[in-house]
């Protein structure tokens, strides 16, 4: 398929979603762009809770639909969550406000404080302008751009879920309020699902790198959707590279993992129309670049004969070195989708290992991948992921067993009506998340988190309980009551900040350490990863891309960042023990295979 052919057969509502970092704000804003240039009125809206939307088109944004600057017909808002959730407390508040006492009032806003209402209100935005079309009359086309996979599908499914909820709750209440006044969002989310379902109206972008990881996810993605009904997609992937060089080995090696990633692509999402990006030699911000990022050639400036200046920085063993000397305690990835956070959380993890010390490797990401990374077994580590299903039918054995003495059959049966909430992964998630933390008490627990905007919802649900905890005493599990003291204690937990060194990256990580800090929780280091700074390429366009690093560099080094590790893309894929702690020791001007192993 070719880009014109994509533009014409654009159905009304575009929904672009992959896993983090293969491109999809680049590309649903290039979308956006070509668009509105021919002529349509076109609103892009992100539903990440970490969306960089602003930096992309140079402008700042709202919950509101707001005109892009230099893109006439082109207008794009973020869902705010905090706002969302605070218009939603005062939409179920506002009428008993001088009708209760002011304490049952204080008890209601209360009971809508926690991150689990921050989603739902931020879910019900996003279903107006899914299912309501007078939210969106004046527009020709509007164009989702999501989260990372995990947080989008479960996003996708909601409308589902609650209409099925609604329908059969029999309690008269939930989490979205008391459900006699809910008649309008039952009929909302049946609308966002029809919407959702429809194949003349929405297409679903599937996104992706050529790369195993990223088309494995994208496959996983179409499966699960085209099961509840989204059938009309597409792929795209983006970042398809071609050596200009061919003295130029890394470069090679980058061309052969791109062709041997595409050949063994999974046999279904091979058969779905399909669209290719080039590798750009830079980050597709503003209108400009937008508009060029569909004309097939990436353009190599005049940094190109000008070989980036080697930034001297410690490898990723440095960070390990200080980690260790704690003997246990809490390592926490976290950062923008794509950034390597689990690569760097694996390398740590076999390294501790290796080191001689027990370790507990987990992720919070719904579509972790810990365990590919690893590859085999090592001895001294456990891996182990946190499994929203697993979790849920945990929390509510649980939940039933403790409350079941105390109960009657009617009793019992409301209580497990509740608890099919989709609310409830939310709490059981946020349980697992606390009793991993906890294990940091005798051993080193490495913790892979999901892309920014989700774990700040995870960080979030723990404020929200440690507030209630201490508010009311009651009965809270010991790792649950602990958790906001550990996550503060920097000599318990060491939180890395994982990024590439590029603009949207770094600045997304800065925004995620002032809102670390806000909570009392300060980072230990950051981790600039797949570095092309310096490495001694021969290939115009990863020379260009090695220049364009530099400022991103020294702004973490020099502002945002006491401690820093400079990791260098290596042209093999780092996957396996020895591969790992290879990637551990790697340095600027250094292959990853020339490192010597103790």
């Amino acid at each position: 398929m070719i880009f014109t052919t994509f533009l014409n057969r654009a159905t009304r509502i575009l929904f672009f979603t992959g896993k983090g970092g293969v491109g999809k704000t680049s590309l649903a804003c290039a979308t956006a762009v070509a668009l509105s240039s021919l002529g349509k009125r076109v609103l892009v809206v992100s539903t990440d809770p970490a969306s960089n939307l602003d930096e992309v088109f140079g402008t700042r944004l709202s919950g509101e639909p707001t005109a892009v600057a230099d893109a006439q017909g082109l207008f794009a808002l973020n869902v705010d969550p905090e706002a969302a959730a605070a218009a939603y407390r005062e939409r179920v508040v506002g009428p008993y406000r001088g009708v209760l006492p002011a304490t049952a009032v204080a008890s209601m806003e209360e009971q809508l404080s926690g991150a689990c209402t921050v989603e739902i209100a931020a879910f019900d935005e996003f279903s107006k302008l899914l299912g309501d079309p007078r939210a969106t009359a004046s527009f020709d086309h509007v164009i989702f751009d999501t989260a990372p996979t995990g947080h989008t599908l479960r996003l996708l499914k909601l409308p589902a879920a609650w209409t099925g909820f609604i329908d059969t709750n029999t309690t008269g209440t939930s989490c979205l309020g008391p459900l006699a006044g809910l008649q309008t969002q039952r009929d909302l989310y049946a609308a966002s699902l029809r919407a959702l379902t429809d194949g003349a109206t929405t297409t679903l972008v599937l996104v992706a790198r050529p790369d195993p990881s990223a088309l494995a996810e994208a496959e996983r993605t179409r499966g699960e959707l085209d099961a509840i009904g989204m059938a009309k997609q597409i792929l795209i992937i983006n970042g398809i590279f071609h050596a200009s060089d061919s003295d130029d080995a890394a470069a090679v090696a980058l061309q052969c993992r791109c062709e041997s990633a595409l050949a063994q692509m999974p046999e279904e999402l091979a058969r779905i129309p399909r669209l290719s990006i080039p590798l750009l030699p830079y980050a597709p911000m503003g209108i400009g670049r937008l508009r060029a990022l569909f004309d097939g050639a990436p353009a190599v400036t005049a940094c190109a004969d000008k070989p980036a200046r080697p930034i001297g920085k410690p490898p990723l063993a440095g960070l390990v070195d200080g980690i260790e000397r704690s003997g246990k305690g809490v390592i926490l990835t976290m950062g923008k989708g794509g950034v390597g956070k689990t690569t760097m959380a694996a390398a740590i993890a076999v390294e501790l290992a290796y080191r001689g010390h027990s370790v507990h490797l987990t992720t919070t990401d719904p579509a972790g991948h810990v365990q590919t990374a690893i590859g085999t077994s090592v001895k001294g580590l456990r891996v182990s992921r946190i499994d929203p299903a697993v979790e849920i039918r945990n929390y509510t054995t649980e939940v039933v067993a403790k409350a079941a003495p105390e109960l009657d059959a009617q009793g019992l049966a409301l209580l497990e009506e509740d608890l099919r909430s989709p609310c409830t992964e939310e709490i059981a998630v946020f349980r697992a998340f606390a009793e991993a933390v906890a294990e940091g008490d005798t051993e080193f627990v490495v913790i892979d988190t999901a892309p920014t905007g989700h774990t700040l919802l995870l960080l979030d649900a723990a404020e929200a309980y440690h507030r209630e905890v201490s508010r009311t005493a009651s009965e809270v599990p010991e790792a649950v009551r602990r958790l906001m003291p550990k996550l503060r204690d920097p000599d318990y937990t060491r939180i890395l900040l994982v990024a590439l060194p590029e603009a949207t990256p770094v600045h997304e990580a800065a925004k995620l350490q002032a809102d670390l800090q806000r909570a009392g929780i300060r980072p230990y280091a950051w981790i600039i990863n797949q570095s092309f700074n310096g490495n001694g390429f021969s290939d115009p366009l990863l020379i260009e891309r090695g220049a364009q690093e530099s400022p991103f560099i020294e702004e973490v080094e020099m502002i945002l960042s006491e401690r820093i590790a400079l990791v260098p893309w290596i042209p093999t894929d780092p996957v396996g023990p020895e591969a790992l702690r290879r990637l551990v020791r790697a340095t600027i001007n250094s292959s990853s295979d020339e490192v010597e192993m103790p």
